[in-house]
């Protein structure tokens, strides 16, 4: 298959991806931020196995002073400016200063740091001040302006609170400005605090994992396996693309990566099938988008996940299956009404079987395996994904043909690039702890908890509606907060201000946390500023506004389905919080519902639908995902009734006459 050169690829990532582009440095410069990297991959290696006495607090402390510095190396303070851009003074002056800000603690003894906790000295408050700066400006130049202002917002009301009208109930005291730098600088919710903590021991982890599997020969793999699956069918095209951007995933951990890497190599198949340019980069999009949601890599809030629940990472990674598998039923369902819409044309793949390449590569599989057989034995998650990334390099020795230079020199570039490709969301974690610490101060979050609750209430009293009015609008919180900040941020904010809304209505934690999960990771799809669509259009060249559209045309289910997590008790059960029965059954009801979906946005059942059957299948659709028994029956009688319908209606289509233009969905 052809596909675009590497250099466009990363062209591509550079613009589109939901951090901004890095610094194109000259080699004697990238030689330098290598070697840096590479330390600091061994120093994360060397926590698992051997921690520091001192405890995790230590450790963070370390490591944020090591890679903070990297930010202003790596990452430019504006646009491009040409096809090399080396760090300036500025830069220089602002990486040296990070190190001795985020050293400091260490100046003197930790211990005698940790003692000063809530009396501060000038001295200590001029560091935290000046450590505050570089780790907002170091988010502003990896991520844009949006999550500085708000962190900035933040600390205005936790100092200015007490100028607030006192009847307002988010009024409080005000808090001076050395406690407020003290919680950042000196306590366990500040800069050193989960976030922090999750992306220092866990998703640090996951990005050297996924380069050192790339470098395997596992991305390559993933793509030809794909390709060779589905073989020469008017489908197949669009099951590759899905299946393709699963696999891709677990390599990437981006979403916005997937979908820019998977185009380079599917567009052109989805061209030649006869995909309308639009539709193929919303299937591209929704594939990419997919990947972050499913097991065994799941995007990165889903490690802060199960350190907020203080639960393992495998129990999060079950919560995930069942949504999963209803996430590409619904791109499945889609694929096969498009092929038929469009009148997709069968493609010639040159490809190897699918049994050949699993002889030749599918040992690719064996270090994702790894993982989950480690989990269920109860070994920690991250020397699980140690022990992964060295099967994964083992592998990558193998695929070198035992060229023990070459494979030395292609570990110590993947460990780099794995510390490399977590540096944003090392500094979006830093910044995430000014608004939980300022939040834990200043009770803001129940407080806002509260008022989303007392909207729904006035709009109703009844306690079903209640639910009801919250969820939504937590959902439209969750998405419209998305559009601005990473998926991180988007969930840390999130959890500490709506999570407890949903929680004082009665919803389980669990339940809670996977619906923000889930809302969180899909405003990368979420119109008008949908990152994953806008690249799956550059690739495609189709018109932006309309790829968003078909992209939220293939995600729909995913919206939906986590309305059906908290809105009844039933819901536990896709979560597979329940036995093992209730599962089955209320993932069979709302695959049912995913199908109406289906019929709804694609216009298509046995053949061309109509709008009396694509109406039927709305509120079929919706009653069904509300897992009780009433409105799953009143859900199976209009799916019933749209069935009924159309093939009354397809009876009166002259034989022969099936129309199979695309339609406006």
């Amino acid at each position: 298959m052809p596909t675009k050169p590497q250099v466009e690829v990363d062209e591509l990532l550079a613009e589109y991806d939901e951090e901004r582009p890095s610094r194109a440095l000259s080699r004697r410069w990238e030689l330098g931020v290598r070697v840096a990297s590479l330390a600091i991959a061994l120093l994360v290696l060397k926590q698992v196995f051997w921690p520091f006495s001192k405890g995790g607090q230590f450790y963070l402390v370390i490591f944020l002073a090591v890679t903070l510095p990297l930010v202003f190396l790596c990452y430019r303070p504006r646009g491009r400016r040409g096809d090399t851009d080396d760090p300036g003074v500025v830069d220089w002056a602002a990486a040296i200063l990070a190190f001795v800000v985020g050293a400091y603690p260490l100046f003197g003894g930790f211990d005698a740091f940790l003692d000063r906790q809530g009396q501060l000295t000038s001295l200590d408050v001029v560091a935290g001040s000046l450590l505050l700066v570089l780790i907002l400006e170091a988010c502003r130049r990896t991520t844009g302006w949006v999550l500085p202002i708000v962190c900035v917002a933040f600390i205005a009301f936790a100092y200015y609170g007490g100028y607030l009208p006192p009847s307002w109930s988010i009024s409080h005291a005000g808090v001076d400005f050395a406690q407020i730098i003290n919680g950042f600088y000196n306590d366990a919710t500040g800069f050193y605090g989960t976030p922090l903590d999750v992306a220092a021991t866990y998703i640090v982890l996951f990005t050297i994992y996924g380069s050192v599997l790339n470098a395997s020969g596992a991305g390559a793999f993933f793509v030809d396996i794909s390709f060779s699956a589905f073989r020469r069918s008017r489908t197949a095209p669009g099951r590759t693309a899905a299946t393709a951007g699963f696999l891709l995933g677990t390599v990437s951990g981006s979403g916005t990566a997937t979908t820019v890497s998977l185009g380079a190599v599917t567009w052109p198949m989805l061209k030649q099938a006869g995909y309308p340019r639009e539709s193929a980069g919303g299937l591209l999009a929704a594939s990419g988008i997919g990947a972050i949601l499913s097991p065994p890599t799941l995007g990165a809030a889903a490690f802060i996940i199960a350190e907020y629940l203080e639960t393992s990472y495998l129990q999060v990674l079950i919560w995930a299956i069942l949504p999963t598998l209803l996430y590409y039923l619904g791109i499945a369902l889609a694929v096969e009404i498009d092929a038929r819409k469009f009148g997709a044309k069968p493609v010639e793949i040159d490809s190897p079987g699918t049994w050949a390449l699993l002889k030749r590569g599918g040992y690719h599989f064996l270090s994702l395996a790894v993982i989950v057989v480690f989990l269920a034995l109860d070994i920690p998650v991250f020397s699980a994904v140690v022990y992964a990334t060295g099967v994964a390099a083992l592998f990558a020795l193998v695929a070198l043909r035992g060229d023990v230079r070459q494979w030395l020199r292609a570990m110590a570039d993947s460990l780099s690039q794995g510390v490399r490709s977590a540096l944003p969301v090392i500094a979006v974690c830093a910044a995430a702890g000014v608004i939980t610490s300022t939040i834990t101060k200043t009770g803001l979050g129940q407080e806002l908890a509260s008022a989303l609750v007392d909207v729904a209430a006035a709009i109703s009293s009844d306690p079903t509606a209640v639910l009801l009015v919250t969820v939504v609008l937590a959902a439209l919180a969750v998405s419209l907060l998305g559009l601005a900040v990473p998926v991180t941020a988007s969930f840390i904010i999130s959890w500490v201000v709506i999570g407890p809304a949903l929680i004082e209505l009665g919803v389980a934690r669990e339940e809670a946390a996977m619906f923000i999960f889930y809302y969180a990771v899909l405003s990368e799809v979420t119109p008008p500023t949908a990152l994953a669509a806008v690249a799956a259009a550059a690739i495609t060249g189709g018109d932006v506004m309309k790829t968003m559209w078909r992209t939220w045309k293939y995600t729909l289910p995913a919206f939906l389905v986590p309305l059906a997590f908290v809105l009844t008790d039933n819901g536990a059960g896709l979560l597979l919080r329940t036995s093992f029965l209730d599962g089955v059954w209320a993932f069979a009801v709302s695959a049912l519902g995913v199908a109406a979906l289906a019929v709804l946005t694609g216009g298509w059942l046995f053949g061309r639908a109509r709008w009396p059957e694509r109406l039927l299948c709305a509120p079929a659709a919706v009653a069904l995902l509300y897992l009780q028994p009433t409105t799953i029956a009143v859900g199976l009688g209009f799916l019933v009734a749209a069935v009924a319908v159309h093939l009354v209606l397809r009876r009166k289509t002259p034989s022969g006459k099936e129309q199979h233009a695309q339609l406006d969905a």
